[in-house]
Order: structure tokens, then sequence, then C-alpha cells
């Protein structure tokens, strides 16, 4: 009988790990640590340095033939000893262990990526086989890979802890090697004391900044408060602040961001206005990127640099006014809605090109949103609303022009954004997607029954975005619902409706304040009954789940179906409330506005129903979005509206539309002194009309 070749890994299974292991191994065997548990129920042995005794044996490459001889590459080999086989999990250096032990996981331990983020159970085993086939590592597509975990007011709020603690930023990071990630932004302008940055050097991830910190330095105005920020008049104060965070970075691994844009991230300009030309502002730009590589350069021994060509920089740029030193990459940006062109800023949206073009020298990258926050249509709470053919090209246009050695991408809160995060990760390792394959795949990870069902639901998402503007990446995320009504109520209730508001100008064009409400409601009550049908679907396949995925389901989808359904019929409501207004029907445009308000507090509490167990507060820190200041606006609307013709005793409309005949005649008024709430009256009146 011929011997099988395979190794068993059973409750008792030993690891053995290298002497004066590093720490970002040590997390990772961690990791397996725990997931043996999961899976085996029970922790296996780790010792160190005991390959003889072990059925997994941790270490780093000998030769060449152990494992491909680049950076993060790993092997997986197969030992025999005294009959029994052992898997060698063999990295070029520690990223290469990492990815080798967290393949080890998925492959084998059956843990997804997401698990922690889509509360995916685990299957229990009492041993895995696993056949003695060499395995080595592709090479991805891209170098330098990474979420900018950017915009991430839920976790922040989620724990009352601030600045975000361990317990916040493991799992996010963890998430992020699992998909083959190896740079992170770890979070926006959070205090420097907080475990974010050192926790994801300690996992192995590479650093980096985001724009309006170069170098990752502190902001100018927050270390030298009262002078002004002008590298002009100042330039020792901000070299400071450049050499103080060079010097604490130094010996990390650090993608170094070179940049000049002005405090709050906008234009330096603003504050120094005497940069009035394109030929001034390329040229101060020019000068403070080369100073700041000279400076890093000078510090770090081949340090690696980048430089983010992102707004008015990216314009520059292309003008020819910016001049980038030759071994620093440039980041291209993407306007926010995934496509490939200069971001809207207000109402201008020139949408120019945003890639390298043919013979444009060095290395190139892109950072790319597929969560975004513009106070205009943006997606925070809910998926990116184009659909993944949109992601599949562009990001490989992209690459195809050679801005394929850095990928920054915007994350924002992780739980809610996993499906395009997983098409980003699987484009930054394979250079290519099919986006129908990828899609099944996707949803047959987190479900266990109705896949092609699920499937077709998630592909009406897309299709259901109101489509607000003439390009393909017009498509409204939920901030659509909330900012614009938010300036509507504003605009409104300060006696500006005889003329536009110029900050809708960007969706409906110069018209008068009229005609931009009507605007507004024709996009949402054309868009309102594919949600509303999208959503039926939803419940009823949902009842066909089972519990497990029933929650998932809905935490992952039909809570975000929801918010757009009750954004749209929230915004509808406001609409014609003031429609009804502007003909003085002044309780009607009450109760609509009370309708409003109902409908916005459906989607609010389909926030609520998804804060289970370790969830609980995570929309706690809805403040983007913000639906809380949604109806904190129509509240005030509706309290408004009562004056108008329910003041001052509060008991007129009332008397008018809900007392009996018979008694309106004879009541003694000091008898009815309390008046019905606000959403008293307006339950009682809606039935009425």
């Amino acid at each position: 009988m011929s011997e099988i070749s395979q190794v068993i890994i059973d409750p008792n299974c030993i690891i053995s790990v290298p002497k004066n292991i590093s720490k970002p191994v040590q997390h990772a065997v961690d990791m397996i640590v725990r997931d043996h548990n999961k899976v085996l129920g029970k922790q296996p042995v780790v010792l160190v340095d005991s390959e003889d005794n072990a059925t997994v044996v941790v270490r780093n490459a000998v030769n060449s033939d152990e494992c491909p001889s680049r950076p993060e590459a790993y092997g997986f080999r197969f030992v025999k000893t005294n009959s029994e086989w052992s898997l060698h999990i063999i990295g070029y250096d520690d990223l290469g262990i990492v990815y080798g032990l967290l393949e080890y996981s998925r492959q084998f331990l059956g843990i997804d990526p997401f698990w922690y983020w889509a509360d995916l159970p685990v299957k229990k085993e009492t041993e895995i086989v696993i056949p003695t086939e060499k395995i080595d590592s592709v090479e991805q597509k891209v170098k330098y890979r990474g979420w900018f975990v950017n915009d991430e007011v839920c976790l922040i709020g989620w724990k009352e802890e601030y600045p975000p603690s361990r317990e916040i930023w493991y799992p996010v990071f963890e998430a992020l090697l699992r998909c083959g990630g190896n740079m992170v932004i770890p979070g926006t302008d959070l205090p420097k004391h907080g475990v974010h940055a050192d926790l994801a050097l300690e996992m192995g991830l590479w650093v980096t900044h985001h724009h309006a910190e170069p170098l990752g330095a502190e902001m100018f105005l927050r270390a030298y408060p009262g002078k002004k920020p002008s590298y002009k008049e100042n330039p020792e104060l901000f070299e400071a602040l450049w050499e103080e965070a060079i010097q604490k970075q130094k010996n990390e691994k650090i993608v170094w961001v070179l940049s000049f844009r002005g405090q709050g991230d906008a234009p330096f300009w603003q504050y120094d206005p005497e940069f009035d030309t394109s030929e001034k502002r390329g040229s101060m730009i020019s000068k403070v990127v080369a100073r700041q590589y000279e400076m890093v350069c000078r510090f770090v021994d081949q340090p690696v640099c980048c430089m983010a060509l992102y707004g008015e920089i990216a314009e520059l740029y292309e003008e020819g006014y910016i001049t980038v030193p030759d071994d620093v990459i440039k980041i291209w940006a993407d306007n926010g809605y995934g496509k490939m062109v200069s971001r809207r800023q207000e109402n201008e949206n020139y949408r120019i090109s945003s890639l390298p073009k043919a013979g444009d020298t060095g290395e190139n990258g892109i950072y790319y949103h597929i969560t975004f926050h513009d106070l205009q249509a943006s997606n925070h709470l809910t998926m990116f609303p184009s659909p993944p053919e949109l992601i599949k090209e562009e990001v490989e246009k992209a690459f195809h022009a050679n801005a394929a050695s850095y990928l920054l991408l915007n994350s924002g809160n992780i739980r809610p954004h996993l499906y395009p995060l997983d098409i980003i990760s699987h484009l930054w390792r394979n250079g290519s997607i099919d986006v129908e394959d990828h899609q099944q795949k996707f949803i047959s990870r987190l479900y266990k029954t109705h896949h092609d069902k699920i499937t077709k639901l998630y592909k009406g998402f897309f299709e259901k975005s109101i489509q607000y503007g003439p390009n393909s990446d017009d498509k409204a995320g939920e901030e659509f619902y909330h900012h614009n009504a938010r300036k509507i109520i504003g605009h409104w209730l300060q006696g500006k409706s005889n003329v536009p508001n110029e900050k809708l100008f960007w969706a409906t064009g110069e018209i008068p304040f009229i005609d931009q409400v009507k605007w507004f409601l024709d996009s949402c009550e054309k868009s309102l009954p594919g949600w509303e049908e999208l959503l039926r679907e939803c419940q009823q396949l949902s009842a066909s789940l089972s519990k497990e995925d029933q929650q998932r389901f809905f935490d992952q989808f039909i809570q975000q179906v929801e918010i757009h359904v009750s954004g749209c019929k929230g915004f509808i409501s406001l609409c014609e409330s003031y429609l009804t207004f502007i003909n003085h029907d002044h309780p009607r445009a009450f109760v609509q506005a009370s309708q409003s308000i109902w409908s916005y507090k459906v989607g609010q509490g389909a926030l609520k129903k998804a804060e289970h167990g370790k969830w609980d507060n995570f929309y706690r820190a809805d403040w983007l979005t913000n639906i809380e200041s949604t109806i904190y606006s129509l509240e005030a609307l509706r309290k408004f509206l009562r004056l108008q013709g329910d003041s001052p005793h509060f008991f007129l409309w009332y008397k008018e539309y809900l007392m009996p005949e018979t008694e309106k005649h004879i009541y003694l008024e000091n008898t009815h002194r309390n008046p019905l709430s606000d959403d008293e009256l307006a339950r009682l009146l809606a039935e009425i009309f």
C-alpha cells in the first residue's frame, strides 16, 4: 500500500516559532493560536525553535528554494521526520511570514479575511488534512497597497476611550493584512499620543501620512497658534516640525508623504494671497517638496517617498508648474466617486483626467475612494453607489497607465464597505478582476444559502442609486438625502427663498430656489419606487434565510437599503412641505414636515438595529451623514410651521380640524389648556388630510 503524504492538524498541534521572534510575526502567530482554538476547540502548543516535535514550523527562508526571493514572499514546504509530515511556513522576511500564516489560516482553517467585520461563523473541525503539495506566494500587482482609515467617526465613537484604543485598531489592521495590504494611514488627525500608528508598525504595516500632514508632522497652527502659516515668512518653524517628525519615525517603515497644502487641507495661498499665479504657486510647492525630500534623505537611508497630486496640486502639475524629485512616487486621486478625474470643488467640476500621461517618468500610484464625505452626494454609511464595473474599469485603467506602484484606498469605517474593500484587495493582488465571478464568490463567503438571489439583490443596489448627473459616476450615496435637505431647510427658514441656494448649484444648476426644491423632489420620486421594490425583495428573501444569515444580511445590506428608502421618502416629504407652504396651506405643510421626520427616523432605527452584541454604539458617532442633524433641522422647521397658524395657544388646528362639530361652539376654553405635541397633532391631522 502506498504511503499517503499529508499533514494532520488536530487539537494537539504543536507550532514551532523562531528564536527572537519579531513583533509582526508574534502578532500573526497570536492570530493563528486564536484561529486554532476557534476551529479545533483547543489552543496549539507554541514552542520556540522546536522543529522536530512540531506539526507546523514557522521560520525564515535559508535558501532560495524555500520561497521566492523577493520581499513579502512565502512558501509552504513539507518535511518528513520519523514517518510524520510537518508543514513549514517559510517567509523571505517578516511580512512574508505574516502573509504565509494568514494564508494558512484562510486556506486550511477556513478563517475569512472579514470574519470579525461580518460576524462570520467558524466551522468546527476535529482535524484538518493538508496535502503535501508545495505552495509559493504570487507577487502582488501593487507594491505599496493599503487603507486610509479616513472619515472614521464610527470607529471613534464606538467606545468611550479617545483616541481609539488597541481594541478598535487591532481588527482593522488584522483585516487589512488578511486582505494582503501592507500600508495604512491609521485615522485622520488623531492625537499623536494615540496607539494607532505604533500598533500599525508593530503589526508589520508601512505607515504613511495624510497629504495635509506632510511627513506626518504636527499641523502648523496647532504647534504655533497665532503664527502665520506661511512658509515664505516662517520657513524655520515649518522645518522644525518636519525634522521633529522625521527624527521620530526615521527607524520605522514609513512611506514618507511630501506635500504642501494649507491648514485644514486647503490651498496654501488662502493664507498667502501674494501667490496669485499658477507659476508662483507651483514654484513654492516645488521648492517645499524638494526641501522636504532633502531633509528625509539626510536622516533616512533610501527612503520611500511619495507626493499626492491632489486637488489644485494635480492641476498645477498637469500645467507644468510643479517639479517632483525623480525617486518620488506620484499619487493620482479619483474624484471621490471612483472616476480618475479631478474632484468637484463646491460648484466647480472640471473633470480633468487624473492619470499620468504617456511618457511620464518615474513611479506612479493612486489614491482611491470607495467611501467619501463631501457634504453633497457622497456615501459614508452605505456602499459605493456605482456598479463594481466602474471600480474595475478605473483601477485597471490606472494600472495600464503605469500607476501601479502604490494604491491607497479610503476605507472609511470598514464595516459598511466590505464588498468594495474586497474588490480592491483582489485588484491590488491580481491587477484585474472578473466582477461576476468575484461577486458570486464574495456572496458565497458571507451567506450559507440563496447565493444567486442575494447576488441579484446586490446588483440591484447599484442600479437603484440616484443618477443625479450626466456622468456614469454621478451616483448618489446617502449623504445626498441629508446635506442637501439641511441646506434647503436652512435657506427656507433664513428667509432666503426669493434667491437660489448657491450651495445646490452643483446639482441643480443656477435656477430659482423653488425649482431647486422641485429638482430634488423629482430626483427622489423617480428613484423611490426602485428602492422600495428592492427593500420588499430583501425582506421576502430574509424570511427564507437562517437566523444567523438574516442578521448578517440585515447588517451588511438591508440596513443600507433602508437608509436609502427612508432618505428618499424623508426628502420627498420635505420638498412637498415647502411647496405646500408657499401655497399657504400651513397645517398640511406641518404634517408633511412631520412625515419627513418619521421617515428619517426609520433610517436612524436601521442603524440602531445593527448595533447588537459587540457592535453596541457602533453608529453612535454618525457625525458625517448625521441623520440626527437632519431630524433636528426638521423639528425646527415643524415648529416654525406650527407657529404660522396654530399660535399662540397651539389649539387652533385641533379646534378647526379635529374637534367634533358639536363641541366647537360649546367648549369652555379654560378646560382645554393641554395642547397636543407636534407628533400627536401631526398624526391626527395626517389621518384627516
